[in-house]
């Protein structure tokens, strides 16, 4: 990873942001009025605007701030802009059931009346239907599933609410907004992993509206459902907010929690609607979600139970422009003749997204900044700092990071000072991408394509929640899925919202589930039903391997600890990050993710301070490190094999064979690069002594016949770069078709594979059991592959690039690779394969 080095003559702050000299003589910053903090009120994502907010940036239209954004480039950066309309609201009337207390604790934060979206939600699960309400950012959805919750604990003192969120900003940012309502008797309280322990025991007994998340249901809510039988007995609703996030193997083992949330929960009789009087075995389940497709049928899946949908948008919207922005090549500085055939290289989207942030912030617009690593969240925020400094010292103080890995303190201040405008900028991973209300906010600018269209919509509308004008840029990565994306600008604004994949049925996630349902309660012939497919097989494997036994009355566990089961698939427990000579822990890594940041040599950045870390102890969860500067990154290489294990289908198509089945993979990160900051120049590789990984799960590939391959005029010597580049493509383009990133899935080619007997490219599901992804790519392989081979034909560099072949995860170091033959490759598959 490179930084720049910025030029402070670029930046042009306006006059009332420059420091003035207080009685002391030191330099502070002065900010305009309208950009202190004026007694904000969060709306907590209702849609309405219910006080008054920081604004930044007043007057200054989008259009004119991105015309200014572009001037500063000798060639226009920008290859295609998108202007979303504002759209005009569709007010409702309050239903009938909604009681005066709680409209009244609604006018006070100045909301006249739901949207129409939102009364047509809230009916629905207030008369017992499982509801999900699938629509754009800002659209007011917490009052959709807040309104029927909120009234059965008003009409009934004895019911609870459970609220579930993926993250913990956006549980503390929903029980403000209860909280702020100031209901008698409701209690809301956050119980998660920050949660003081003097605290638990009071929430336990006494609050109505409990906010947590899925792994904390999981740790703690269900391993001691004794203790919190009374709030399971009376729960009459479960929200699950942002719900499309729940996707592949993360997706899956929360289907399955929630499945053993409705095993040990019962709702009775309760006063707070007609159609909920009576018995029933199961709350009801309101859902939210962005715009997705087909929402009704991923909630099913989610839940396992019968969901209906709502999907028109009906809260008002302010107009959007959308710029789609393509970093310059860089100037080469090798003008020989031997530098000719190099690949072109653009200036990376981490440099060009910290200077759009910093210029932005010199203009005084409030700017969020997404990006994809925690690492690459950083170096945003550290460069756009100090070229803030350069230009006005103390300016880059209004500029933080903010990434999961933080600690409590630290989340907390951020959130904070975001929230009363402390700050101007910040770059943040997608842990501030959900419902978050980042009131006041101008632009936001994307780093990288996140994955897929809804987590798009879901970063750029972060930006114009008041209603105001709002500017979202996405700013390219050299890689051949964000090139493709900014020349067919098609594929982002004309194309439908991707639908959510997950499979509970994966037997890597339901047997260690129904271990853990076992360990709550003795599973039971009718709970088998409740977990779905596969269940049966599942405990019987369970049972042959010793962790349950067969009784009469159901199946037993029968150990004494519990099973352990990481929901998120990250490869194990997070490791401690610990500075070495103080023993101040720093922060935390999952533990997928530790052989490539954490090992030893690694440079690890936190909150702007760089460290190299001394000593990985993978058994003990812990990683010594000290603060150091270098003026070098590192990068860690690995190697990878791969075995078939069996076939579900396959598709004969005469000289090329398309094929879905599970195979065993075996990855090691053998060693690392160093590279210069400043100019990206390897300066040696040293080997690492780290154990290798083995995941069974699930790939699509394909074979070619080696006569085929020689017709297309492909020679033999070339076959392994040609197939290396089109693998290294079809895992970039793979996102278009499945709701994943590159990071999800891997690959690997060869030009025989021992199991194939032939040239293969393989793709395969970085999870355990796989995550759906490659039986998508399987379903779509011709619209995918014709993708990949546009995008790689499409491609101005000659000998292949980042923008088309070459990938930033490969650890080959990108070699060999053949592009043109490649594209060979895929028109012998696209001209046999059935479309």
């Amino acid at each position: 990873m490179t930084t720049d080095s910025f030029s402070s003559a670029r930046l042009t702050p306006r006059d009332d942001l420059k420091p003035s000299t207080d009685s002391s003589g030191s330099a502070r910053l002065t900010p305009r009025d309208d950009l202190k903090p004026s007694g904000l009120v969060s709306s907590g994502g209702l849609g309405l605007s219910s006080a008054a907010t920081v604004s930044a940036g007043v007057g200054r239209a989008p259009v004119e701030l991105l015309g200014r954004l572009r001037g500063r480039h000798p060639t226009d950066p920008v290859t295609h802009v998108e202007r979303v309309p504002a759209r005009a609201g569709v007010p409702a009337p309050w239903p009938e059931w909604v009681p005066a207390e709680l409209r009244a604790a609604f006018a006070r934060r100045g909301v006249v009346a739901p949207w129409r979206h939102q009364a047509e939600a809230a009916t629905l699960a207030y008369d017992g239907q499982h509801v999900v309400v699938a629509t754009g950012t800002a659209s007011g959805k917490s009052m959709a599933y807040q309104l029927p919750a909120l009234s059965a604990l008003l009409a009934d003192p004895r019911a609870t609410v459970l609220y579930l969120a993926p993250t913990k900003a956006l549980a503390a940012d929903q029980l403000r907004a209860v909280a702020e309502l100031e209901l008698e008797g409701v209690r809301p309280a956050c119980y998660d992993g920050d949660t003081p322990r003097a605290e638990r025991e009071w929430i336990r007994r006494h609050s109505r509206f409990v906010l947590t998340n899925p792994d904390m249901l999981h740790h703690g809510i269900l391993p001691g459902h004794a203790q919190w039988s009374g709030f399971l007995r009376r729960l009459a609703y479960v929200v699950v907010d942002e719900c499309h996030t729940y996707r592949g193997v993360f997706g899956s083992h929360v289907a399955h929690v929630l499945r053993r949330l409705r095993r040990l929960s019962g709702a009775t009789g309760r006063a707070s609607s007609p159609a909920l009087a009576g018995s029933r075995n199961t709350p009801v389940f309101v859902l939210a979600s962005a715009t997705s497709g087909d929402p009704a049928t991923a909630a099913g899946r989610l839940t396992g139970l019968p969901v209906a949908a709502v999907t028109e948008d009906t809260s008002p919207r302010g107009g959007v422009t959308f710029a789609l922005w393509e970093p310059p090549l860089l100037p080469s500085a090798d003008t020989s003749s031997d530098a000719v055939d190099l690949a072109p290289v653009r200036r990376s989207a981490l440099r060009e997204t910290a200077d759009l942030l910093a210029d932005t912030v010199a203009e005084g617009v409030r700017t969020l900044a997404f990006v994809r690593s925690r690492r690459g969240a950083e170096v945003v925020a550290a460069n756009a700092r100090r070229a803030l400094d350069e230009a006005v010292p103390g300016l880059g103080d209004r500029v933080a990071a903010y990434r999961a890995g933080y600690l409590r303190e630290e989340r907390r201040e951020l959130e904070r000072a975001l929230l009363h405008g402390e700050l101007l900028g910040l770059a943040s991973t997608n842990a501030l991408e959900l419902g978050v209300d980042l009131i006041g906010l101008d632009a936001v600018l994307i780093c990288g394509y996140p994955g897929t269209r809804a987590s798009l919509w879901q970063q750029a509308g972060r930006a114009g929640r008041s209603g105001q004008e709002a500017l979202a840029v996405l700013v390219a990565r050299d890689d051949p899925l964000d090139t493709y994306l900014v020349h067919h600008p098609e594929a982002l604004f004309g194309a439908p919202v991707e639908a959510t994949v997950l499979d509970p049925a994966n037997p890597y996630v339901l047997g260690p589930q129904l271990a853990c349902a076992a360990v709550e309660a003795p599973l039971t012939p009718a709970d088998l039903a409740l977990f779905g497919d596969g269940a049966k097989e599942a405990v019987d494997a369970l049972v042959e391997a010793g962790a349950l036994r067969q009784r009469p009355t159901g199946w037993y566990w029968r150990h004494r600890e519990r099973p352990e089961v990481d929901l998120r698939g990250e490869g194990g427990a997070p490791v401690c990050v610990v500075e070495s000579a103080t023993g101040r822990l720093l922060g935390t890594v999952d533990g997928g993710s530790s052989h490539f940041l954490l090992h030893p040599g690694a440079v690890y950045l936190h909150q702007g301070v760089s460290y190299v870390v001394d000593e990985l102890d993978l058994a003990d969860g812990c990683a010594l490190v000290h603060p150091e500067e270098p003026d070098w990154s590192t990068h860690a290489r690995d190697v990878t094999s791969l075995s078939v294990v069996g076939v579900r289908s396959y598709v004969d198509a005469g000289p090329v064979g398309l094929f879905l089945g599970e195979v065993d993979v075996t990855s090691q990160v053998v060693s690392y690069q160093r590279r210069r900051i400043a100019t990206g120049e390897v300066i040696d590789t040293r080997p690492l002594d780290l154990p290798a990984r083995e995941l069974r799960t699930v790939a699509v590939w394909f074979t070619l016949s080696p006569e085929s391959l020689a017709g297309a005029g492909v020679e033999p010597a070339d076959v392994p770069g040609a197939l290396h580049a089109a693998e290294h493509a079809a895992i970039g383009l793979l996102p278009l078709m499945a709701t994943c990133d590159r990071w999800d899935i891997g690959g690997l080619s060869t030009a025989v594979h021992p199991d194939t007997e032939a040239p293969t490219v393989f793709v395969y599901d970085g999870h355990p059991g796989g995550a759906g992804f490659a039986e998508r790519a399987y379903g779509t392989a011709a619209a995918w592959l014709r993708a990949t081979r546009d995008a790689i034909a499409e491609c101005g560099c000659e000998a292949g690039c980042p923008s088309c072949v070459q990938s930033p995860k490969c650890g080959n170091g990108n070699n060999p690779l053949s592009k043109p033959d490649a594209i060979r490759v895929l028109d012998v598959v696209l001209a046999n394969l059935p479309s």
